[in-house]
């Protein structure tokens, strides 16, 4: 039963870790306007193929994650504060930065839709899976000690990119459900998530440094030699 809670807990801590910074709403009027013009069927193609993407992308860093941490020798609570501090800066972008210029980007948008295939790029890396979800994949490897732990994460990852599918085909009736005032103000929400995910990725690496059994020890050490 208790194995049973713990991988339900990975499972929900990848949904509510990935969801705000993916922020499928918040890419919807985009993912419309780089594939304005395009057919229900070709919308509904690059968006099923941006998330499988997304996916591939973010499971590679997953499993790449601890050859990466061995290979430079980083320890679990420095990945949690380095990830912290990242996923942390782009919440308080997300929350405080000014709505982007338009010209700015229309332009962006018109040279997306130049592309013949926007699948990968823009719309799986950097939209869907940018440094800020990259981060926080990377960070789910503290979190692992098994094979069925990394299970765990990857059918959470699989669930967002699910969820995030759903709403880039159903994008159209959204945007004009809630409007653009509706999608800022989601974007403000998911901000202030995002900034409280990494203030306590930041606290959970500071708390791992200061247990540390090696890092006591050595103080331990210091004052007896005092």
């Amino acid at each position: 039963m208790s194995d049973l809670l713990h991988l339900w807990g990975i499972y929900l801590g990848t949904l509510i870790g990935l969801l705000p910074i993916i922020n499928p709403l918040s890419a919807g009027p985009t993912f419309l306007a780089i594939t304005e013009g395009d057919s229900d069927e070709r919308r509904r193609e690059q968006a099923l193929k941006g998330c499988v993407y997304m996916v591939a992308i973010l499971v590679s860093f997953l499993i790449g994650g601890t050859f990466i941490m061995t290979f430079f020798g980083i320890s679990i609570p420095g990945l949690r504060i380095a990830g912290g501090i990242l996923v942390t800066g782009i919440g308080m972008n997300m929350l405080l930065a000014p709505r982007a210029d338009a010209a700015s980007e229309a332009a962006q948008q018109e040279a997306a839709r130049r592309k013949v295939d926007i699948s990968f790029s823009p719309l799986a890396m950097p939209m869907l899976s940018g440094p800020g979800s990259i981060a926080v994949t990377l960070g789910f490897t503290s979190l692992a000690t098994s094979w069925i732990d990394y299970a765990a994460i990857i059918a959470g990852i699989i669930t967002v990119a699910l969820l995030t599918y759903s709403v880039l085909r159903m994008s159209g009736s959204l945007v004009r459900f809630i409007g653009p005032v509706g999608v800022n103000a989601m974007t403000k929400i998911m901000g202030f998530m995002i900034m409280s995910i990494g203030v306590q990725f930041v606290v959970n690496g500071i708390v791992g440094i200061a247990t540390d059994p090696v890092l006591l020890r050595s103080i331990k050490d210091g004052l007896a030699g005092l």
